[in-house]
């Protein structure tokens, strides 16, 4: 499938918006409810304005997949001979708890050596940058709007995966959810976000630039990988029913080196792209 762009209007993502980020990110934990609905008017104030000025964007495709150990296999089509993208992933090294498997994202795919393909997706999110324009000078207006247009960002992606499952992907077509199963993540599936627990390495991005386009909706990357605008998400959609989050933990040196190697990528730059999740000497 080829990337696919939506486009949504501000009020069709607001009502995705997990409210308990935002609260966080303003240090609100243990306030007064009046106080926090007090922000979050002012939040809502703000977010009417931008109507039908800015919008949010997402893309994302659907690849026919398979796991090589390790390795996601993304392939260009359905035929057997078909050109493919591979993809190195990152394994647990010390289970969670004893008798738990060490687990890598791969695992939630179908093996090559099965010879059936699966199918694996690829998204990627951002707000119009613009927002952040207009409150350039007044810091406590540019710190709501950076707030806003973070969650706004993870709002889109939150309403896009329920369009693919729902109806682009299509594996959960009778799926009903209220908005607090959505943000407990009663769904099937899994989408983790690059540079998050389960999937660390933010030079991923550079992968999944070359097969969604990023700048389609405005997104570029800087040298380190790291998107800009700063409101943009990607990451990687799974539908095994099993499927769940992760944390990989910290990495050693020894499998810094193995998995710079199957990324093709020097030790000494995967330890930048690397560096808040390796095991600190």
């Amino acid at each position: 499938m080829h990337p696919q762009v939506l486009t949504y209007d501000i009020d069709e993502v607001v009502p995705y918006i997990n409210w308990l980020y935002f609260y966080h990110a303003w240090g609100m934990s243990g306030k007064p409810l009046a106080e926090k609905q007090r922000l979050r008017d002012e939040a809502s104030a703000m977010m009417q304005s931008w109507q039908g000025r800015y919008h949010t964007y997402a893309v994302f495709a659907l690849y026919s997949a398979n796991a090589d150990m390790d390795d996601l296999l993304l392939y260009a089509d359905d035929t057997a001979d078909a050109r493919f993208t591979r993809i190195p992933l990152l394994r647990q090294q010390h289970p969670v708890a004893a008798g738990s498997p060490n687990l890598c994202l791969a695992d939630f795919v179908r093996p090559l050596s099965g010879g059936v393909r699966d199918r694996v997706g690829l998204f990627c999110a951002s707000v119009e940058a613009g927002v952040l324009e207009a409150y350039r000078g007044d810091d406590y207006l540019s710190m709501m709007a950076q707030v806003l247009s973070d969650r706004l960002a993870e709002a889109t992606v939150e309403k896009m995966h329920l369009e693919v499952r729902r109806h682009f992907w299509g594996y959960a077509p009778h799926e009903h959810l209220t908005m607090e199963q959505l943000h407990r993540e009663e769904y099937q599936g899994i989408r983790p976000a690059v540079g998050y627990p389960s999937l660390p390495d933010v030079s991923v991005n550079f992968e999944l630039d070359q097969l969604l386009t990023m700048s389609q909706i405005g997104i570029r990357l800087t040298e380190s990988g790291m998107m800009m605008p700063h409101s943009s998400v990607s990451g990687l959609m799974f539908a095994h029913p099993q499927a769940h989050y992760f944390d990989l933990g910290k990495i050693d040196e020894e499998q810094l080196r193995d998995y710079a190697r199957r990324r093709g990528i020097p030790v000494e730059l995967m330890r930048r792209y690397l560096q808040s999740s390796l095991i600190k000497k």
